[in-house]
């Protein structure tokens, strides 16, 4: 056992690793159909480019879509970029925007468009020979326009289904002919107000409202028989719910409210409109709920929830069928896409994402919790780990505050890697649900409500005042990082308290009025919410603003930004690093060619973390 202070012991991973021990599962999706499995993988060895897997039983995994990069950008998030169903694959080429077909040996181009059109949340219905998904229009000068589209692949014509709204979601089609989606509008998101509709399948049919319409995120339907399905927030948390197009009565909660069930979420927010995360059969819904922050799988069946047992603390469920693909994700292993049997429980793995290190390693996740403000806060705690190393005698780790982004988003207690980089060298990790967090019911969402850079920062602070209260931390080397909507937690923190030595925004947001200027259609209205309408109480985005408010700013930050950022723009980073310089402290910033919202290519998601090891070693090791 070799002593040494806490941050400067020696790590079995490096940043390398992160790359080469990771096949790219993580946010992607598999679908089953009949026996045979299919699923998307991101190759960061080849810039990120994502690709379908193909496997029939017993045999060998085949890449189908070979140099074909199938990714979309519907929403800029994209998801639903591909499905298959009776043996054919659909899917969006990128950047051409194609949508494209493989049948058997037959690679077949539907619609071709240049990227001016852009398709999403793909479903395929062989009997009919048709697609369905969400077309959004990028021609015009204004905001892009979204549609539900029907393709016909024998004639290769295109019908609206449903427009008019500012945007779609999961058009499915019932077996009587009945097509059902979601819709919402401005200034909402999908989590504070949607509308599940229904009509008849045809050109721009009159259509029925099956929800309330009001203040209730209603989402996610599907189709069992002639029945649908769907998940409703009216009662405060995600639960299922079904309506039956020839009866009166209104959509029915499929748990009974009393039932200590229905106090979880049966889903997360929608930010990329992948798969449906459940899947019906017979009279039964297999399906994932969170529980204390973790996922838990069961079946639901008769009013009754029947659990799985499974190792499993995160889950995400594709496709349909007593068998269905889902992601599953561990304490103290890498995730594992499988393909799983409802009525056994039982699961067959497809492919794991990276290979396990040696558990003697492995820092796993404690429950981290406290009375904020508003009630209790969760958070995630991993101490270090490393059993080649022990710290002196009354030294205590430096520690990193993590700020999820979203901010409507959750982080679960699964494995990562990237935790275990920090944790195996001696840093502390605190994963923080802060207030606004998903999975813990809608009331715990709004707390962010008009206090987005209040609540979120508090609750980051109080989680490290929590660690050092605890004895589990050394206060003089907390940093907090970030990406995206974490970003901007992140640089807020840094402008707003005195407990963060140091701060590490990736993508984040500095300046809330040019976000909102400058950014896409998805969140140009999301901080109405978050903040306060714009621009009547403009001058509440203005005290918000981690670029304007530097006079607490005392210690130095990293910033890292993609140079092709649509969602927040690179603007941002240069600004909020001049801005910092200007008031004389450090300010790294580091920009990645070619790279967007999130970094994919192999070299600088290793760059990326590279320069934040050096950023803290640097400041927290002597």
């Amino acid at each position: 056992m070799i002593t040494a202070g806490y941050g400067a012991w020696t790590s079995p991973i490096d940043a390398a690793s992160l790359v080469g021990n990771s096949n790219g599962l993580h946010w992607q999706h598999g679908l089953l159909d009949g026996d045979v499995a299919y699923w998307s993988q991101a190759l960061a060895a080849e810039g990120g480019r994502t690709t379908i897997f193909r496997r029939e039983p017993n045999q060998a995994a085949t890449e189908i879509t070979p140099g074909r990069y199938v990714r979309n950008s519907v929403n800029e998030y994209g998801g639903g970029e591909w499905t298959v169903a009776g043996g054919v694959v659909v899917y969006s080429d990128w950047p051409s925007g194609d949508l494209r077909a493989i049948a058997g040996e037959d690679s077949l181009l539907l619609s071709g468009q240049d990227n001016a059109i852009r398709y999403g949340c793909l479903s395929y219905y062989p009997a009919q020979r048709l697609v369905l998904g969400v077309r959004e229009d990028h021609t015009g000068s204004g905001e892009p326009v979204q549609s539900i589209f029907a393709l016909d692949i024998a004639r290769l014509e295109v019908t609206t289904v449903a427009a008019g709204a500012d945007f779609y979601a999961y058009p499915t089609l019932g077996d009587d002919g009945l097509v059902a989606w979601m819709e919402w509008d401005h200034p909402n998101m999908p989590w504070d107000s949607t509308r599940i509709m229904a009509a008849e399948f045809g050109e721009r049919p009159a259509a029925r409202l099956v929800s309330t319409g009001g203040a209730e995120s209603a989402v996610y339907p599907a189709w069992r028989g002639q029945t649908l399905v769907y998940l409703s927030d009216a009662d405060g948390y995600w639960g299922f719910r079904a309506w039956s197009p020839d009866s009166e009565a209104p959509p029915l909660p499929l748990l009974p409210p009393d039932s200590p069930a229905a106090a979880h979420d049966f889903c997360g927010p929608i930010w990329s409109i992948d798969a449906v995360p459940y899947s019906l059969f017979g009279d039964s819904i297999g399906c994932s709920w969170f529980d204390g922050g973790c996922s838990k799988l069961g079946v639901l069946h008769g009013g009754e929830l029947r659990q799985l047992p499974s190792a499993a603390v995160a889950a995400t469920i594709f496709g349909h069928g007593e068998r269905c693909v889902a992601m599953l994700g561990y304490a103290d292993r890498p995730p594992e896409l499988v393909i799983l049997d409802w009525l056994t429980g039982e699961t067959t793995l497809l492919a794991a994402d990276g290979e396990a290190i040696d558990p003697g390693y492995v820092s796993t996740a404690v429950p981290l919790d406290w009375e904020g403000d508003n009630g209790q806060v969760h958070a995630w705690y991993y101490p270090p780990k490393n059993p080649k190393f022990a710290a002196p005698p009354g030294d205590l780790p430096p520690a990193i505050v993590l700020s999820h982004g979203g901010p409507t988003a959750n982080s679960g207690p699964e494995y990562r890697e990237s935790y275990q980089f920090w944790t195996t060298r001696g840093f502390a990790i605190v994963d923080v649900n802060y207030s606004g967090s998903t999975g813990y019911g809608r009331a715990y969402r709004e707390r962010l409500r008009g206090a987005w850079g209040i609540a979120d920062v508090r609750d980051c602070a109080d989680a490290a005042k929590a660690l050092v209260a605890r004895g589990l931390a050394d206060p003089r080397r907390i940093a907090i990082k970030g990406a995206s909507a974490g970003g901007y937690t992140t640089l807020q923190a840094l402008v707003t308290s005195d407990v963060f030595a140091a701060g590490v925004s990736s993508y984040g947001v500095g300046d809330l009025e040019a976000l909102a200027n400058d950014t896409h259609k998805f969140e140009s209205r999301y901080l109405d919410g978050l903040v306060a309408p714009y621009p009547a109480e403009r001058q509440t985005w203005i005290d918000r603003s981690p670029v304007h408010n530097l006079g607490r700013l005392s210690c130095p930050m990293l910033i890292l930004q993609g140079s092709e950022d649509a969602i927040v723009p690179p603007q941002q980073a240069y600004d909020m690093a001049a801005a910092v310089r200007a008031n004389g402290l450090e300010a790294e910033l580091v920009v990645f060619e070619g790279e967007g919202h999130g970094f994919r290519k192999a070299e600088n998601i290793i760059a990326a973390t590279q320069a934040t090891q050096e950023f803290l070693q640097r400041l927290f090791v002597t």
